[in-house]
C-alpha cells in the first residue's frame, strides 16, 4: 500500500480500526445478513482535503469511451454543455460483507449507495438545468448493472475497471483489497471541461443536493 493510501486511511492497524467498526455498530461483523448499503451509520470517519483533487479544475476530459451500464460507451469528452459525475469507491449488496471488515472505518468509503440514491432522487431536477448525471466507479459493468436495476438508477453508472479515466485525469484513490478504488468525489464539467470539483465528498447522501445548488447559483 502506497503511502498516501496509508495517510488516506486516517492511521491505525487493521486490528485496531476493525475494533472500531465493531463498536460503531456493536455487532458481529461476522453476521451480514442485516447488512444494509442504503444506511448509513453514525460515527463515521470524515475525509480530509488532501489536494489530491486540487488539479482537476479546469482540465479537458481526455477523449475516451467508457462502458456504461445502459449498454453503449460514452465519451465524457464529446458531450455538449453541463454533465455532473460522480465518483466512488464502490457500491455494496445487501446481505453481502462488505470489501474489507474494517471498510467503515476507511474515511470516505461507506455511503456508496446513498450517494448514487441522491442522485437517483434529483436526476428529473438536474435535468430540468440541462445537466446529465454520470455515476463512475472502477467496479465492472456486470456488478454496476446489478445495482442500477436493483435501486432503480435510470442514468448511465460507468466503469473504469481498466483504469484509464482515473490514471488519465489522476483521480484520487486508494487501495483495500488489492483493489484500487476511487475516493469519493463529483465534477461539473461544461462541453468537456472540468468547471467544479466537489472533494472531499461528505456525508455522501448530501452531495447530489451540493452539487445542484452549486448548478443553480452559477445561472443566476
Amino acid at each position: 500500500m502506497a503511502d498516501e493510501d496509508v495517510a488516506y486511511l486516517a492511521g491505525g492497524t487493521a486490528g485496531s480500526r476493525v475494533a472500531n467498526v465493531a463498536r460503531m455498530h456493536e455487532t458481529d461483523l461476522g453476521d451480514w445478513s442485516a447488512f444494509d448499503p442504503t444506511v448509513l451509520p453514525g460515527g463515521l470517519p470524515i475525509p480530509i482535503d488532501d489536494g489530491a483533487a486540487a488539479h482537476l479544475l479546469g482540465t479537458r476530459l481526455p477523449a475516451m469511451a467508457l462502458p456504461a451500464t445502459d449498454g453503449t460507451s460514452i465519451d465524457l469528452s464529446a458531450l455538449a454543455g453541463p454533465i455532473v459525475v460522480f465518483a466512488y469507491p464502490r457500491t455494496g449488496r445487501p446481505g453481502e460483507p462488505s470489501l474489507t471488515p474494517d471498510w467503515d472505518a476507511i474515511p470516505g468509503a461507506r455511503g456508496c449507495t446513498p450517494h448514487t440514491c441522491g442522485y437517483r432522487d434529483l436526476q428529473a431536477d438536474f435535468a430540468a438545468h440541462g445537466a446529465r448525471i454520470f455515476g463512475l466507479s472502477t467496479q465492472d459493468s456486470t456488478y454496476q448493472r446489478e445495482m442500477v436495476a436493483r435501486l432503480g438508477v435510470a442514468f448511465p453508472v460507468l466503469s473504469d475497471a481498466g483504469l484509464r479515466l482515473t490514471q488519465a485525469l489522476r483521480l484520487p484513490t486508494f487501495v483495500a483489497a488489492g483493489h484500487t478504488l476511487l475516493r469519493r468525489l463529483a465534477w461539473i464539467a461544461r462541453d468537456g471541461t472540468i468547471e467544479r470539483v466537489f472533494y472531499p465528498v461528505f456525508p455522501p447522501d448530501r452531495n447530489a443536493s451540493d452539487v445542484l445548488a452549486a448548478l443553480r447559483q452559477r445561472e443566476v
